[in-house]
């Protein structure tokens, strides 16, 4: 079992590495009067692809091997992350992924039996909320210094989302930007797990999932 999944724990701890870099880089563009640097980061654009990787594995060869492909990745991309990113950004990057990743496992499981895009997109709508506040919240928020010194860009208050009066800090509208995104993303993922699922059978006989 563990030599079949080796591909999927390579693509998680590599999908999970890149994004703990590029979640460190602001989108440097402006949509309209809009600065999309007080918006996104370059993460929100790869981390969401961890979920299919980990929904493909869950339906060739079911829970167990997904968690385990989580566990394989989570370790790997931690110890990547600390020697590519900051200790806090790797704490935060792995607490999140974790976490989010078995919900997103749990969920898919429970669901597979369902019409074919419901178990894709609803596990990974809610592990992406999950992965969204945990990260943020521990990589940037001042209520978590205790894990490393605080982004002064990312603290400083700004327009919530760039365009209301209310003011919170950056970090906050790149959550809900982020989040955006990888609610666009999971609808996106659907193409290639509809075409993928195509070749990669379920191995644990659900008969409706068919």
């Amino acid at each position: 079992m563990l030599t079949r999944i080796i591909p999927a724990v390579a693509a998680m701890a590599a999908i999970v590495a890149a994004s703990n870099i590029l979640v460190q880089f602001p989108v440097q563009a402006q949509l309209g009067g809009l600065n999309l640097a007080d918006l996104l980061t370059w993460g929100a654009f790869t981390y969401p692809v961890a979920f299919l990787v980990t929904d493909l594995t869950n339906r060739h060869f079911g829970a167990s091997a997904a968690r385990l492909v989580v566990l394989a990745g989570f370790v790997l991309a931690v110890l990547i992350s600390f020697y590519l990113a900051t200790p806090r950004i790797a704490i935060a990057s792995g607490s999140a992924f974790l976490l989010a990743q078995l919900a997103d496992v749990a969920i898919f499981d429970r669901l597979r039996a369902s019409a074919w895009w419901r178990a894709p997109l609803l596990s990974s709508l809610l592990g992406s909320m999950v992965d969204t506040v945990l990260f943020f919240s521990l990589a940037f928020s001042e209520g978590f210094s205790a894990l490393g010194s605080a982004d002064g860009f990312a603290i400083e208050a700004t327009p919530l989302l760039g365009i209301f009066v209310l003011e919170l800090p950056r970090w906050v509208s790149w959550a809900l930007g982020d989040f955006g995104v990888k609610v666009l993303v999971a609808l996106v993922m659907l193409l290639p797990y509809s075409v993928l699922r195509l070749w990669i059978a379920d191995l644990v006989v659900h008969p409706a999932s068919k």
